[in-house]
């Protein structure tokens, strides 16, 4: 098979926790994962479905906004070809040097109102409880920007384990040497970060969403743990439409 990334692009990520890579999908495959994610925006929420999560609108006081969109992959056989196929798990394959499975498949909408993500990494929410290693690309659906809320990345921290505590997102003292850098990315532009990658995004107070796809691998040979992952996660933070109203939900990390 064709590689799609060069050693150089290899040893940077090696070097950085991440790669940024411009264009890497074209118009056409850009149209078909627009269509797929706007045909789950607009899917009535079921507890037997996509799950889909809310959160409180900074700009709207009162309302609602749809902000991340998780486990589409177990309904959606064209998503769950593609995310698993040759031009998402190839190259992270070839970042692991070896085969890529999927862990967890999710859409972060990040609607005008939306609120940003704090500093952490993703290891922190106890993936290591699942396997030791991780990597995340990110597809750029919309422009992403200063102003609505792109990724920010610390480069040269993912070799320092584990920094912060889990389920909490990281202190001012653990960040006291981190310098995170605004990644704002064009449709079809992709990031790659591993899992232990000091990354946050400010909230978008912008008018424009800023959809992205989220797709995290664990290698082969760490085993296959998306439906643990997900049965477990049901059990502590279910989407919105499968929650006990007697219940209190908070989002950690």
């Amino acid at each position: 098979m064709t590689r799609l990334l060069s050693d150089q692009q290899i040893s940077d990520f090696r070097r950085d926790g991440f790669l940024v890579v411009r264009g890497m999908f074209d118009d056409a495959t850009l149209a078909k994962i627009e269509s797929w994610s706007r045909g789950l925006e607009e899917a009535a929420d079921r507890p037997d479905y996509v799950w889909k999560y809310y959160e409180d609108s900074l700009t709207q006081i009162g309302t609602k906004v749809l902000n991340r969109i998780e486990n589409f992959c177990t309904y959606h056989d064209e998503f769950s070809a593609f995310v698993r196929g040759p031009r998402m798990a190839g190259p992270v394959g070839e970042l692991f040097g070896e085969e890529a499975v999927l862990f967890k498949d999710k859409i972060n909408l990040k609607r005008p109102g939306g609120s940003g993500f704090t500093p952490h990494q993703d290891v922190q929410a106890g993936w290591d409880s699942y396997a030791p290693f991780f990597i995340t690309m990110l597809v750029s659906i919309d422009r992403a920007t200063a102003e609505n809320g792109c990724l920010e990345l610390a480069a040269g921290f993912h070799n320092k384990g584990l920094i912060g505590d889990y389920w909490a997102p990281l202190t001012e003292r653990d960040m006291a040497d981190m310098t995170f850098v605004a990644c704002p990315t064009e449709p079809g532009d992709v990031v790659f970060f591993d899992s232990f990658a000091p990354h946050r995004s400010g909230p978008n107070l912008s008018s424009h969403q800023r959809r992205v796809l989220y797709i995290t691998y664990n290698a082969a040979s760490d085993g296959d743990h998306l439906a643990r992952y997900y049965a477990e996660k049901f059990a502590s933070y279910p989407p919105d439409v499968a929650r006990d109203p007697d219940r209190d939900y908070r989002f950690k990390v």
